[in-house]
């Protein structure tokens, strides 16, 4: 099976700061991969130069076989790839409703009316546990609640790679148990790209994890090799995750 992400000598630098440097990167379809590491590791400045949100210094993006270093975002996400940003990106004076219905609409195309647009919204908001918030103002939410908008929008756009930023930051315990069930559904139909400081989410998720830390890749295996990987543990592990 050929990867559906490839990232080879991608690099990101800021003046004299290298916040990416030189990664190469292999993600397979269907699979749940979780990027973890310290503060200023690198991870968001990796995910927003695969969704296009930032420009690389050096080397290449292929997503299923196309090179996609200099393709803009919004023919990113047509390719299927979505991004939930780490900062609530919801439109607070829209209802939840009309906040997915912008994305369902730009996946349809032209000849499906409003009964279409109203079951991809309805079926986003049900799938996030969001159904009945459908005419609550996005700004009117709890933060958890926005965060789980943020992620039915995403899913709205039927991606074939949903990229996930912090997605359990503001969830409560029980949100973050349904949030758990609804990444593994999510991975029945699309690959799936996460940045979690939350560990126990990260280990009962992650098929694969990497461990960023300097702009690099240190360490990539299952989640038992990389509870068990002493560099790691030095690193990021035994440290408290307060990004």
């Amino acid at each position: 099976m050929m990867p559906l992400l490839t990232t080879k000598g991608l690099g990101k630098s800021y003046g004299g700061l290298k916040a990416v440097d030189g990664v190469d990167f292999s993600l397979m379809p269907g699979e749940i991969r979780a990027i973890i590491g310290p503060n200023g590791a690198g991870k968001t400045t990796f995910v927003s130069l695969v969704c296009g949100r930032v420009h690389p210094s050096a080397g290449m993006i292929v997503f299923d076989g196309e090179d996609i270093t200099s393709m803009p975002p919004h023919q990113r996400v047509r390719h299927g790839i979505a991004y939930t940003f780490q900062i609530t990106s919801v439109f607070a004076n829209l209802t939840a409703y009309d906040n997915v219905a912008l994305p369902v609409q730009r996946t349809l195309q032209g000849g499906h009316g409003h009964k279409a647009v109203h079951a991809g919204v309805m079926e986003a908001l049900a799938r996030t546990g969001l159904a009945g918030r459908e005419d609550v103002l996005a700004g009117h939410l709890s933060y958890g609640h926005q965060r789980l908008l943020e992620v039915a929008m995403g899913l709205a756009l039927k991606p074939r790679l949903l990229i996930l930023d912090e997605p359990t930051q503001g969830l409560s315990d029980g949100e973050i148990d349904g949030f758990i069930t609804l990444v593994r559904e999510i991975a029945g139909s699309a690959t799936v790209l996460l940045i979690e400081h939350n560990m126990q989410v990260v280990m009962k998720l992650a098929d694969r994890i990497t461990v960023m830390n300097g702009g690099t890749i240190l360490a990539e295996g299952t989640p038992e090799q990389i509870s068990a990987n002493a560099d790691v543990q030095h690193a990021y592990l035994g440290t408290p995750a307060d990004e």
